[in-house]
């Protein structure tokens, strides 16, 4: 082989190899670009519904917000539920929404269960407590931060007070979802493959030092939501 062969044949190498790269960093952001738009669509479909009242004429005080696309919940005896969020940060000084920093809900339970249902849930934090917990590695709905349902319909109470103020939407057996129990943690891997890079929860939300173009339709729509109400 020749030194004019070799070195095409490494540079053909080097190309497959970078291209494989990119390749496979576009898979691996592809479940989050899917949660983004789920998203999307979620908080949209939740401002669009005449019972969210509260949620639309209380987004203007939150300071973040929390959006669950799809947490299953299944049971019998014991049952839990699960899912994947994200979450964008309202800067107080400009009124920037940044994000999404992606995080894990799970909870568990014990009792007599049956069934299985899948429920959307878009929560809004109201204190700065509640903003606090969003960027440690983990919290517990109803025990390191409070909790509470939203109200829902035209006569939704004004005066609720709770870290988040949680709505759910869901189909089956069980009711609507309650967070209470629930443990968030973050989704380290998943940020780091949507962003290209190790990046922390403060960096994405406080800091905003990233910044991923797939997610301008999901802040625009929050953005908009925070100013309408």
């Amino acid at each position: 082989m020749t030194r004019a062969t070799l070195r095409t044949t490494r540079t053909a190498l080097l190309l497959a190899v970078v291209a494989a790269s990119l390749s496979s960093a576009a898979f691996a952001q592809s479940d989050q670009r899917k949660l983004v738009s789920a998203a999307t669509f979620t908080l949209a479909g939740f401002l669009n519904d005449p019972d969210m009242r509260w949620l639309k004429n209380n987004f203007n005080r939150a300071k973040a917000v929390l959006i669950a696309p799809q947490i299953a919940k299944a049971g019998f005896i014991i049952g839990g539920s699960g899912g994947r969020a994200l979450v964008l940060a309202r800067n107080e000084k400009t009124g920037k929404w940044t994000g999404p920093a992606f995080y894990v809900l799970a909870t568990g339970s014990v009792g007599f269960q049956a069934g299985v249902s899948v429920s959307e849930t878009v929560s809004l934090v109201m204190t700065e407590k509640g903003l606090d917990s969003l960027l440690s590695s983990s919290f517990k709905f109803g025990g390191d931060v409070s909790v509470a349902a939203g109200p829902i319909g035209t006569g939704a109470q004004s005066d609720l007070v709770a870290d988040f103020v949680s709505f759910s939407r869901s189909k089956g057996i069980y009711g609507g979802l309650s967070l209470d129990g629930t443990v968030a943690t973050t989704a380290d891997s998943w940020n780091r493959q949507y962003y290209g890079h190790a990046v922390s929860v403060p960096d994405i939300l406080i800091r905003e030092s990233v910044h991923q173009k797939q997610s301008n339709e999901l802040i625009n729509v929050v953005a908009a939501a925070a100013k309408k109400s």
